[in-house]
């Protein structure tokens, strides 16, 4: 597939870099680019004869599809589509991310999140359609008519019913996590945008133990966390046992943010954000390679993202140190200081500083607590200590002739469940 990359801006010089490895991860070949920077045009989003330009770019390359990094509305779509040659096809930046979803989903979550966000794309299209039929009375034009009314209902039954599923799947995710902090498991959550070095940090950070989010495993979410220096390598999530020596503690890779994503597409991938919004901890990690005004949008943007719904503390982890000198990254650590206040810089591919990240994610995680259980002596006795080594910090076990005393450090929720087990043991029994 090969493809012109085409963009405007309202002033200033186009950046292409990101739309560019957006379409390479898509699998197409990137033959020619056009740009502009002016206002945009209602009826073409370019000017007329830079959309002109385009139309002989795209002849003289034998390109076979147009995509822009730009939201193009439908009837910008439907006039571009008349001026350039007859088979060429016209996308723009969130059809394409949702190309590279649809691609990228093997999980039936995943698919149902692409389905979702999809339906939330066409949807205003169709509307506007609709409204454009009855208002010029002329069904005819663009194919409006009584189909797109049809489309339109069929939509907004088909957004209700893949929520209802999103719902039940994450209702059973929200068990298995809660399963885990049962178990005395903390839970770390990776986020930050693509290509930030998530992947490798995971690998640097996790034992030899895997332990799978997603019930299905396939080679988008297997266990080895794959690094490639491409967008969206990880789709859904990725859980492993990191080394903390103190903690049992999993850590979830989720999908990378990237930039100017609508409330729409977003929204549709909630669910998947949720392993981020449910954790302990989040660790967002940034390239700090990248220009320190970039950067700081990222980190606002990621803010404004994670403290919408998360109540967790967040750590910046500078990743990539290997790419900069030690003046340019206290450079950068200063001038992002009031976002990143104690950040810690780690180069995931190298190993650097990764020792003191764990340090740091065990003093972050909530406190253990102390706790001394009198327990019976009866049959079902053996089978909670035997849970309690499992589940927390077993300090001293003392066999008495009619009880077993049992000092040992815990998560809260370790500390409830096993008082719960203790008073069912025998309505005596409890806390000493």
């Amino acid at each position: 597939m090969r493809a012109i990359i085409a963009k405007r801006v309202d002033s200033g010089t186009p950046d292409t870099e990101e739309i560019r490895d957006l379409a390479e991860a898509a699998g197409y070949e990137v033959v020619g680019e056009v740009t502009q920077a002016r206002k945009a045009d209602p009826a073409l989003q370019l000017g007329e004869g830079k959309a002109n330009e385009l139309a002989r770019t795209v002849e003289a390359t034998d390109a076979t599809t147009v995509i822009f990094d730009n939201r193009l509305g439908p009837y910008q779509t439907y006039n571009l589509g008349r001026l350039l040659p007859d088979g060429v096809e016209v996308i723009d930046r969130f059809t394409l991310i949702l190309e590279i979803f649809g691609q990228r989903a093997q999980t039936r979550k995943a698919q149902l999140q692409v389905e979702l966000a999809e339906l939330r794309y066409e949807l205003p299209r169709v509307e506007a359609k609709v409204s454009l039929a009855k208002r010029e009375e002329h069904p005819g034009f663009m194919g409006l008519g009584e189909y797109d009314e049809s489309r339109e209902q069929d939509i907004k039954s088909q957004i209700s019913r893949i929520k209802d599923e999103l719902d039940r799947i994450e209702h059973t995710e929200e068990q298995r996590r809660e399963r885990r902090r049962d178990s005395g498991f903390d839970l770390v959550a990776l986020a930050g945008y693509t290509n930030a070095g998530k992947s490798t940090l995971l690998r640097r950070l996790a034992d030899d133990l895997d332990v799978d989010e997603n019930e299905d495993l396939h080679p988008d979410l297997d266990a080895t966390a794959e690094s490639q220096d491409r967008l969206f390598t990880t789709l859904g999530t990725t859980t492993r046992r990191a080394d903390v020596d103190s903690r049992d503690v999993l850590v979830t890779d989720t999908v990378g943010f990237i930039s100017d994503l609508p409330h729409w597409l977003v929204e549709s991938f909630k669910s998947t954000l949720d392993s981020v919004y449910r954790a302990d901890l989040v660790l967002l990690v940034v390239d700090v390679s990248e220009p320190v005004d970039e950067i700081h949008e990222k980190l606002v943007t990621s803010h404004d993202t994670l403290y919408e719904r998360n109540e967790a503390p967040i750590v910046t982890v500078l990743n990539k140190i290997d790419r900069v000198d030690e003046a340019e990254l206290a450079e950068k650590r200063a001038a992002l200081s009031a976002l990143a206040p104690n950040p810690v810089a780690v180069s995931a591919k190298e190993g650097t500083n990764v020792d003191a990240l764990l340090d740091r994610i065990d003093a972050e995680l909530p406190d253990w607590e102390r706790e001394r259980l009198v327990l019976p002596m009866t049959d079902d006795t053996m089978s909670l200590v035997s849970w309690i080594h499992d589940n927390a910090r077993v300090e001293d076990v003392t066999y008495g002739d009619d009880d077993v005393v049992v000092s040992f450090e815990a998560r809260p929720s370790v500390i409830s469940r096993a008082r719960s087990r203790a008073s069912e043991l025998r309505p005596a029994a409890g806390s000493a």
